[in-house]
């Protein structure tokens, strides 16, 4: 029998999540909702401590927006919240800790807003195609605008060694990407795939992994320029017309 190590569980999970964890992540606002405090963050039991918690981690979110994993550094980040270094670490022990908890309130927040956008009883009159048009839009849009928080987060779950975090991550992501799966799997009748279960699984991955390749992990947008010229555009027009004729659905 194969041995299965470490390091391979670890990369199968992060694969998972460097293609799906964009598939919600662009829902809402980057520097948006904080969820309610988990353990690893020291009790903030007044109101005027809570609003400062909540500066840091806006701040942390849009400091890797803007400066990436090396250059999210604590005095940057402090300063960005009006903070001082020595705030940030009365409440984290490090930056690891610090991005660790970011992380995982951005899955949260938008898993849970996620489900708010794409609640069935807000699609039932609306066509499949509508529906899908907008969560690759979304998706795509939410790529662009959002290119560096989200390939910092890829890069963090790549590099990370705590299993129980990335453990964590991929738990929202498979949660996201089955809602996701069941809601349009739930309006099978129009889907004339003569395998709608995993024709829509196979788009999902096919709509991340465009998304993630094209407007996240390359350093420069130029990257395919030579390719495509406004490959961006090309994605946000041709993308959804190739998902609608591949699943069958009727325009």
């Amino acid at each position: 029998m194969k041995t299965v190590s470490r390091w391979d569980t670890i990369c199968a999970g992060r694969v998972f999540i460097n293609v799906n964890v964009n598939l919600h992540l662009q829902f809402v606002k980057l520097s948006c909702r904080i969820a309610v405090m988990p353990k690893t963050v020291l009790p903030a039991h007044q109101e005027r401590s809570r609003q400062t918690l909540g500066r840091l981690l806006r701040a942390t979110v849009e400091v890797l927006d803007k400066h990436g994993l090396d250059g999210a550094t604590i005095p940057r980040i402090a300063a960005h919240a009006g903070l001082t270094p020595g705030a940030v670490y009365r409440r984290f022990p490090n930056k690891d800790a610090l991005l660790q908890e970011v992380c995982l309130r951005a899955l949260e927040s938008n898993y849970r807003h996620r489900n708010e956008l794409l609640e069935p009883e807000r699609w039932k009159d609306k066509p499949l195609a509508d529906l899908l048009r907008y969560v690759i839009d979304a998706s795509l849009k939410g790529h662009a605008k959002h290119r560096g928080f989200l390939r910092a987060l890829s890069l963090l779950t790549l590099q990370h060694p705590n299993l129980t975090f990335v453990r964590k991550c991929e738990e929202f992501e498979w949660k996201t990407f089955q809602a996701v799966s069941d809601l349009l799997l739930a309006r099978r009748s129009e889907i004339h795939h003569p395998d709608p279960d995993s024709a829509v699984r196979l788009v999902m991955l096919v709509v991340g992994v465009a998304a993630q390749g094209v407007m996240v992990l390359p350093r420069d947008m130029k990257h395919f320029s030579r390719l495509l010229p406004d490959v961006e555009a090309h994605l946000e027009r041709e993308l959804p017309e190739m998902v609608l004729t591949y699943l069958r659905i009727k325009r």
